[in-house]
C-alpha cells in the first residue's frame, strides 16, 4: 500500500466520523463475518474480587513495539502485548480505519487503564491486570481465519493463565 493510500485512508476515516451519512455510503455493501450465539460468560464472583484487563481493537500498543501492518489491505490479525506498568504516555496508535485524533489526546477514550486504576484504588474492582491486548480492528479474508483460529485463542490463553476474570473490550 503507498504512502498516498494510507493518506487517503486517513483522510477517509476523519470524513466519515463527521459525516456519518458518508460512512453508511461506503460501508453499505460491505458483508460481515456472522457466527452463532453470543460467546458469554457471566461473571462468577463479586466485582471487588476480580481482576479486569482490557482487550482492544483500536490498535494501540506501545511505541517501541512494532506498528500493526497498514501496507496490508486486509489488516493485521497479530496482537501486541500491553504492560499497564509501563507509563500512558508510552502508548501509541497504528490504525488507518478510524479518526483517533481524540484518543491520541487522551488514549482512556479508547484504552480506559487510568479509569481501571480507579476503579482499584476505590476498592470498585479487585485489581487491575499487568497485561491487556491490543489488535488492529480492521480485519478482512483472509486473516480473519488466523485471528479466529491463532490469534485470539493465544490471547484467550493467556488471560486465563494470568487468572483475568473480566475483560473489557474496546472496539475503535
Amino acid at each position: 500500500m503507498s504512502c498516498f493510500t494510507r493518506f487517503k485512508n486517513q483522510i477517509i476515516a476523519k470524513l466519515t466520523s463527521r459525516f456519518v451519512h458518508l460512512s453508511e455510503r461506503l460501508t453499505g455493501g460491505f458483508k460481515t463475518k456472522k457466527t452463532e450465539g453470543v460467546p458469554w460468560t457471566p461473571v462468577s464472583k463479586p466485582l471487588v474480587d476480580c481482576k479486569v484487563a482490557i482487550v482492544t481493537t483500536a490498535g494501540v500498543h506501545h511505541r517501541n513495539q512494532t506498528p500493526f501492518d497498514m501496507n496490508d489491505p486486509n489488516g493485521d490479525p497479530s496482537f501486541r502485548v500491553i504492560d499497564s506498568r509501563r507509563p500512558i504516555s508510552d502508548l501509541m496508535i497504528t490504525h488507518d480505519y478510524y479518526n483517533h485524533s481524540d484518543a491520541e489526546k487522551d488514549i482512556n477514550i479508547i484504552f480506559p487503564i487510568q479509569r481501571l486504576w480507579e476503579l482499584e484504588e476505590e476498592g470498585i474492582i479487585g485489581k487491575t491486570a499487568e497485561k491487556h491486548y491490543g489488535f488492529m480492528g480492521h480485519i478482512l479474508d483472509p486473516h480473519i481465519q488466523t485471528l479466529i483460529n491463532q490469534t485470539a485463542p493465544r490471547v484467550s490463553d493467556e488471560l486465563q493463565r494470568d487468572a483475568v476474570d473480566i475483560v473489557l473490550l474496546t472496539p475503535a
